[in-house]
């Protein structure tokens, strides 16, 4: 038998995904995991993916990676948004982690690939930054190093308010322009140190000492100076980033798993938005001079020499590179508006007020909530409003609008009318009276919409002792009283939002907040990583173990971390819920540098096509075609009925926090619920070879993931010879000329070869149901599906749950029968209408049964981390791979 050759190979494995994970270089963190198709050039199949696309532009913020949104072919808009951002843009290697694009897998409640390497190594994992304890006043190392940094042996000049928001307002239109290139560097130079900061002795760059290298060099030294700026690698900053410029006065306080805690007063809140706009603005600084560089770069202008690049990656610090961020989302979202206004008649003065400029509508409300008036001693001088707000406010609308519909929010048709109208018509005084303010003073006021007080933001439980565990959740938990106009609502409408989870929780912040029927219903209190019922359906967060189990049923829905159901909790009204869950021991044990990732060459060693074997000396012999359904007695015919959700007492459960050790007790209304922790279970009634159906429950017990196997492509141009004697392939045709005749079978319908290195096992479920109490090591040690020779070694074995052959699945409707069942039996409303008017993509996603649903629910109470491998979207042997890849032991292979 002769050995397969080099293009041989590539046919045969033409289609099918192969993982790697390789790192950017030094000091980089931890390698970036990747799905590729190196022997394929034809796009249809490159561009296969294992997650779904973004589909508004709208969320763009969720992810600092390149990417396209899905609404570019069917809106103008957002095509010359695309047009726009192809321009000249310094490209910052810095990312989230999880990367967000591979957080919704295509299968509904699932991740990618990627998402699911990167959770160990995630950016939640990160210590809390040292002295930024508080939204207000900061550690006495943090007053002293800012202190340093006005000081004459500083960097910068102390700047007025009004000059920094005319010195970002003026950022703004260079960045529109990209104008700096046309400067000349003296020009520059004098603009940046004559009067912002000051000269920098460290010099890059001797041939030019007022060079844009020299420029950027000094900005890098100033943003990446410790214990002064905010560091955004933190996700508590990401997410309280509007709490800074945004927040009320009045406990309008967000808390995490962190130990960060409300400013105690004005002037302290007022001192660290000061910071804030002077971090955004050196950033914005730094940044519009990296893309005039980048720009010069594409023209054959001002090049950076190959040194300064080295000199650059090693200066730029990750909080350097998520400052830089920063700037680019406030360069890219905010507008800042400068109104002169007439000196006050005597009229006005005697009534004490000055008429506020218009505000439109919601949308205006919001605008005008951020204002600094730049007053002078003389009042009959002109003093001017500084008015902060979003650039594309209606795109932000119609984003939520868009994500209202994808969740089936119930009444969307007049949520939908409602929030047009807001956003056109005036509400009357919905702009504050101008407070008064010193010239001396730095502040920067927010006022409190109509009077009303805001609500306390209040925030995570954690289970009992897990204080004195240091080890942090791989997702951080995240609770919030809610109130109309609140800066979470701003941060999203203002677009204002970095990458990482913050979108999802400002989504259906934004959507709560602005549906009083939900509010009134639901109550101030939500829990933005648990789940909720209302209007007779649940939502829940894919940080929720919930969530991501019963997205497998029919007629759920999931879009931008959240997850819509018709399938309700028994005893659950209305209201919000907290499930009680345990982290996998393993993955606690794999965390940081620990991590599956950093073994960068086991993942693609262990995924390989081809084995262990040597490249050179590959035989079809090697290589067997996988199957699910290879019985040799047929498994017995099998249905399943979800009969209900089931939350169980709390009474030993988990105890809510909210945190009133931060708070006086007095701040929180007597109306507030106690949010309590519930273990969940799932119940069903199997019935297998039509006999009286058996009830069977699954404990939701660990905080399991899934993930969608990569789809993969199968040529049509293979075809195999099964060896009669054994499992593997004796003869291999790629010429697609079908010389082996009717004895062949086409690999398109096969799917891809394994090579013998890999060890599988497959139990049907029916067979998994009478055996659930057994460990996952016992389940694999049934003889295998696939033996090596004992004397070499394969990879670890790996359990494929066939939830395929012989399933006979109970309609989804809800019928008479199922109403009249002795047993409390979930109801379900039909999607069927709704789900017509969505989006092409989510209908290719609506897959999904009682079958799927049980199978994860059953994962879940073992602690099984699962792979979900559709027939109709991928291979077997892929899948396979995958899990090799991962270092995962289980695999789901439904139809």
């Amino acid at each position: 038998m002769s050995t397969l050759t080099d293009s041989e190979i590539e046919k045969l494995f033409s289609g099918a995904p192969q993982y790697f994970a390789r790192s950017e270089g030094h000091c980089s963190g931890a390698p970036n995991p990747s799905v590729a198709f190196p022997f394929d050039e034809a796009l249809e199949i490159r561009d296969l993916t294992d997650h779904v696309q973004i589909e508004d532009r709208a969320w763009s913020g969720l992810t600092a990676w390149p990417h396209l949104t899905r609404d570019l072919n069917q809106d103008a808009a957002a095509r010359a948004q695309a047009v726009d951002s192809r321009k000249a843009h310094f490209f910052i290697r810095c990312r989230e982690r999880p990367n967000m694009l591979s957080m919704q897998g295509l299968e509904k409640g699932t991740m990618g690939f990627s998402a699911a390497l990167e959770l160990a190594v995630g950016d939640a994992l990160e210590e809390e930054q040292f002295g930024f304890d508080s939204v207000g006043k900061k550690a006495h190392a943090i007053v002293e190093a800012r202190e340093r940094m006005l000081s004459s042996l500083g960097y910068l000049r102390r700047l007025p308010e009004t000059e920094l928001l005319d010195r970002l307002k003026r950022n703004a239109e260079l960045y529109r322009v990209n104008d700096l290139r046309k400067k000349t560097s003296v020009q520059t130079y004098q603009d940046l140190f004559h009067t912002f900061m000051r000269p920098c002795n460290s010099v890059v760059d001797k041939r030019d000492h007022y060079s844009l290298t020299n420029q950027i060099n000094a900005l890098i030294k100033c943003l990446g100076t410790a214990n002064v700026w905010f560091d955004f690698t933190h996700v508590e900053w990401r997410i309280r980033l509007g709490q800074i410029l945004w927040g009320g006065e009045d406990n309008d306080e967000l808390e995490d798993t962190s130990s960060i805690h409300d400013a105690s007063s004005a002037g302290e809140r007022a001192e660290e938005k000061y910071w804030l706009l002077m971090q955004i603005l050196v950033a914005t600084e730094l940044l519009i001079r990296l893309d005039a560089i980048t720009e010069g770069e594409e023209y054959g202008v001002e090049a950076f020499r190959p040194v300064d690049v080295v000199h650059f990656e090693r200066a730029a610090t990750p909080m350097v590179k998520w400052s830089l961020h920063l700037a680019r989302s406030w360069l890219d979202n905010i507008e800042i508006e400068k109104i002169k206004e007439d000196p006050p008649s005597d009229a006005s003065e005697t009534k004490g007020t000055t008429t506020p400029p218009p505000a439109t509508g919601w949308l205006g409300a919001l605008f005008s909530k951020f204002i600094v008036r730049q007053h002078h001693e003389d009042k009959t001088t002109a003093s001017h409003t500084y008015t902060i707000k979003g650039r594309n406010p209606q795109q932000q609308v119609d984003g939520l609008t868009h994500f209202a519909k994808k969740l089936l929010w119930p009444n969307i048709d007049t949520y939908e009318g409602l929030i047009a109208k807001n956003a056109r018509q005036s509400i009357i005084n919905s702009v504050p009276k101008p407070a008064s303010t010193n010239a001396s003073e730095r502040s920067l006021k927010s006022s409190e919409s109509n009077g009303s007080k805001r609500g306390l933001y209040f925030g995570a439980w954690d289970r009992p002792g897990s204080q004195k565990d240091k080890t942090r959740p791989q997702r951080r938990k995240l609770a919030a009283a809610l109130h109309p106009s609140g800066w979470l609502s701003k941060s999203y409408i203002y677009g204002l939002v970095l990458p990482g989870d913050g979108m999802c929780h400002f989504l259906m912040a934004t959507l709560l907040e602005n549906d009083s029927k939900a509010m009134e219903r639901l109550g101030s209190f939500a829990n933005l990583c648990g789940g909720f019922v209302y209007s007779g359906k649940s939502f829940w967060s894919t940080s929720c173990i919930v969530g991501r189990v019963i997205a497998a049923g029919q007629g759920s829905a999931e879009c931008m971390g959240w997850v819509s159901s018709d399938i309700l909790p028994l005893g659950i009204d209305e209201g919000w819920v907290n499930i009680e869950v345990e982290e996998v021991a393993e993955d606690k044990a794999h965390l940081g540098k620990k991590a599956r990732l950093w073994a960068k060459k086991r993942v693609e060693r262990e995924s390989s096509i081809l084995g262990d074997a040597d490249e050179y000396s590959v035989f079809p012999a090697d290589f067997i075609i996988p199957h699910e359904n290879n019985y040799s007695t047929p498994p017995p015919l099998i249905s399943v009925t979800l009969r209900s959700l089931e939350l169980l007492s709390p009474a030993n459960s988990i105890q809510s926090t909210p945190f009133t050790k931060l708070t006086p007790p007095a701040s929180v209304s007597n109306k507030e619920p106690e949010l309590l922790s519930f273990p969940a279970n799932v119940n069903f009634a199997v019935s297998i070879d039509g006999f009286t159906a058996e009830n069977f429950s699954f404990s939701l017990s660990y905080d399991i993931n899934f993930v969608t196997a990569h789809p993969c492509s199968p040529s049509h141009r293979v075809r195999f010879v099964k060896s009669p004697s054994s499992p593997t392939i004796q003869q291999i045709d790629v010429s697609g000329s079908d010389t082996f005749g009717q004895g062949s079978r086409p690999a398109h319908r096969t799917g891809h070869p394994l090579h013998k290195y890999y060890n599988y096992t497959v139990i049907h479920i029916s067979e998994l149901l009478k055996r659930q109490h057994a460990p996952l090591s016992e389940l694999l040690a049934v003889p295998q599906t696939h033996r090596r020779s004992p004397s070499r070694m394969g990879s670890e074995r790996v359990l494929v749950i066939d939830c395929i052959t012989n399933l006979s699945e109970v309609p989804q409707s809800p019928t008479i029968e199922r109403l009249t069942s002795k047993y409390n039996i979930v109801q379900r409303r039909g999607s069927f209408p709704a789900a017509e008017q969505m989006h092409f993509e989510s209908r290719k996603r609506q897959f999904g049964s009682d079958m799927e649903i049980l199978v994860r629910a059953l994962c879940a109470q073992k602690g099984w981390n699962a792979i979900i491998s559709r027939r109709k979207r991928g291979c077997l042997a892929c899948a396979i791979r995958e899990a090799g890849a991962l270092q995962w032991k289980v695999i789901i292979r439904v139809e």
